[in-house]
């Protein structure tokens, strides 16, 4: 097998009441894969209906038109977010909102741990601190 700069990998689901998908963050999120900090390997969006039926929509066409409008997320499928992943995120969000599940390669780490493979160490643990407890500890550190 060959050796390949593979980052973590990482998934976020982010509701949106009302379905009101701004784009502000979808602009965000382009601008991270043309720099090549994040690959997307998988992108689904699912608006829930009012019986909490959902119905998932193509990314790559935000206005209904029938056109492309985000070429950049045409095909995006790894295989690693199943219908049952989709079915079990949008029965977290309201009637009439949208669900959003992203699962992403930080392209950035990928050089990094394949330096850690060669040296034959080994992540013994990882995780994540929620933004508003840096954000809380920060404001501390400041205010002392």
């Amino acid at each position: 097998m060959t050796e390949q700069d593979v980052g973590p990998i990482d998934y976020l689901v982010v509701e949106f009441p009302g379905a009101q998908l701004k784009g502000e963050a979808l602009a965000e999120l382009v601008n991270l894969v043309e720099r090549g900090i994040v690959r997307i390997l998988d992108l689904a969006v699912a608006v829930v209906g009012d019986n909490g039926d959902f119905t998932v929509v193509e990314i790559t066409d935000l206005d209904g038109d029938g056109e492309l409008d985000l070429a950049v997320f045409e095909g995006v499928s790894s295989g690693l977010l199943s219908e049952e992943d989709i079915a079990e995120s949008a029965a977290l969000v309201g009637a009439g909102g949208a669900v959003a599940m992203l699962v992403y390669e930080n392209t950035w780490a990928g050089p990094f741990v394949s330096a850690l493979r060669r040296a034959d160490a080994e992540v013994i643990a990882s995780g994540r601190i929620p933004a508003d407890e840096v954000i809380a500890a920060l404001d501390a550190l400041e205010n002392a």
